[in-house]
């Protein structure tokens, strides 16, 4: 990870000069800026990924500089510092654009952890680039990949990552989240995107019949086999094999996959001929493999011949800053396909959309959002024309209990303090956890509990 160019803007000479020395003692490039003038003359003229900038400052504030840093450079990193205790202050500059912020007397740890997230922000975005550009180059496009958030960020960047190597990879996550997209951005990124990627999904067939679709079969194989019929490894030869719901193979599929993947080799049904093929395997599960192997309805072998490489694509709801790019993107492309005029949507009926849980992933997301283009009356997509209400207590009313238990609830409450201490402190968990009155560790468990980031 490389060291940021950094600049810190503080009108004490003490406290700069201390921030100064600490952060060339880590080896960053520090620039000093004693007032928001000096700082915003010293971005017009140099490059910065960072910027330490004070919030409390004579004539020019730190929001004022914030705001004229991002209008010069969005991609501009600003943590901002200010007095102990000034949530509110912090929290406006988090929605202005800052990065993050650290409350003064600055604890120099707590500030290196900060920089050091920033940092880790940084090289992915820009290996995200790096990865748009070779698609780009590629003819390839990221337009069905829409996403802004940074636990989608890095399941993009690992798949650019694996996509050069020959590794079999698992993608796994519950319908509707995009795993074969995902498989198909591999594919397209991959020294294999010349030939074919075909598809399979396991749990449509039966066990007779998903072997023959995988393998082939010779004429006379069986009752009704009046000719040969080459399998899909045959048709995927130097390009890609992806098996949707893998957990769905039948315990004989399963050794004759395995046997490939071991030998690179097959044997149509009713054949003896061996057959070699180059096909690189993506597997995909919305099921728990690791358990179905303890259970012993899934081979460990194969299991660990498939996971090579392990991508988890997160929950539409573990991830709702994707939502709005989400909902702008498939309202567009609905609004094209049925040449209608979609001028946008209303505050109140994408406020419902951000508010939703979406049990049905990107996949409900974008049948929800192509009947509300289908049927809306006007050029503005309005409350009216989505499935469910502010009312309702939850979209699918019939799964609500009319009772619940005194976990359930003592659970429901918890996890609205924790939501709420996380928006009080712009989801800095340290804050947070000091808020709540518990550890960072206990903080991080009930997250993980809650799936909340």
């Amino acid at each position: 990870m490389g060291k940021l160019s950094t600049l810190v803007v503080e009108d004490g000479q003490s406290q700069r000069e201390i921030l100064r020395d600490f952060l060339r003692d880590e080896g960053y490039d520090v620039v000093e800026a004693e007032n928001g003038d000096k700082a915003i003359e010293a971005v017009k003229n140099g490059y910065f990924d960072l910027v330490l900038l004070d919030y409390k400052m004579p004539k020019k504030d730190g929001m004022t500089v914030l705001e004229e840093v991002k209008d010069i450079n969005t991609e501009i990193d600003v943590i901002m510092m200010t007095a102990y205790g000034s949530v509110d202050t912090a929290v406006r500059a988090m929605k202005a654009g800052a990065a993050d912020y650290i409350t003064k007397p600055i604890e120099l740890e707590e500030l290196r952890i900060l920089i050091d997230r920033i940092a880790e922000r940084q090289t992915l975005r820009k290996e995200n680039e790096i990865l748009r550009e070779e698609l780009r180059g590629k003819g390839v496009t990221t337009d069905q990949i829409i996403f802004k958030s940074a636990a989608m960020s890095e399941v993009v960047n690992l798949s650019g990552r694996v996509a050069n190597s020959s590794a079999t990879v698992l993608i796994q996550g519950e319908s509707g989240t995009g795993k074969e997209l995902l498989a198909r951005l591999i594919h397209n990124l991959s020294p294999r995107s010349e030939r074919p990627m075909i598809v399979v999904n396991c749990a449509t067939l039966s066990e007779n019949l998903l072997e023959t679709e995988l393998f082939g079969h010779e004429k006379g194989a069986f009752t009704g086999a009046s000719r040969r019929r080459i399998g899909r490894f045959e048709e995927a030869d130097g390009g890609t094999l992806f098996l949707d719901e893998i957990g769905e193979l039948s315990p004989a599929v399963q050794v004759k996959l395995l046997r490939f993947l071991q030998e690179r080799e097959f044997q149509r049904v009713g054949g003896n001929q061996t057959i070699r093929s180059d096909v690189r395997i993506i597997s995909a599960t919305n099921r728990n493999l690791h358990g179905e192997v303890k259970d012993g309805t899934f081979r460990e072998d194969l299991f660990y011949r498939l996971n090579v490489v392990t991508i988890a694509i997160p929950l539409l709801r573990e991830r709702k800053e994707d939502l709005s790019p989400l909902i702008d993107h498939f309202l567009n492309r609905f609004a094209v396909e049925n040449g209608k005029e979609i001028q946008g949507i209303s505050s109140e009926a994408r406020d419902l959309l951000l508010r939703y849980d979406y049990p049905g992933n990107v996949r409900e997301l974008e049948n929800i959002t192509e009947r509300a283009v289908v049927i809306t009356r006007g050029p503005v997509i309005t409350s009216r024309d989505l499935p469910f209400s502010r009312s309702s207590v939850h979209p699918h009313m019939s799964e609500v209990k009319t009772w619940r238990s005194l976990k359930e609830s003592v659970e429901d409450l918890e996890c609205k303090m924790i939501q709420r201490a996380l928006e009080e402190t712009a989801s800095h968990q340290t804050k947070a956890a000091n808020l709540l009155g518990i550890s960072e560790r206990m903080l991080r468990y009930k997250l993980k509990k809650y799936g909340l980031k």
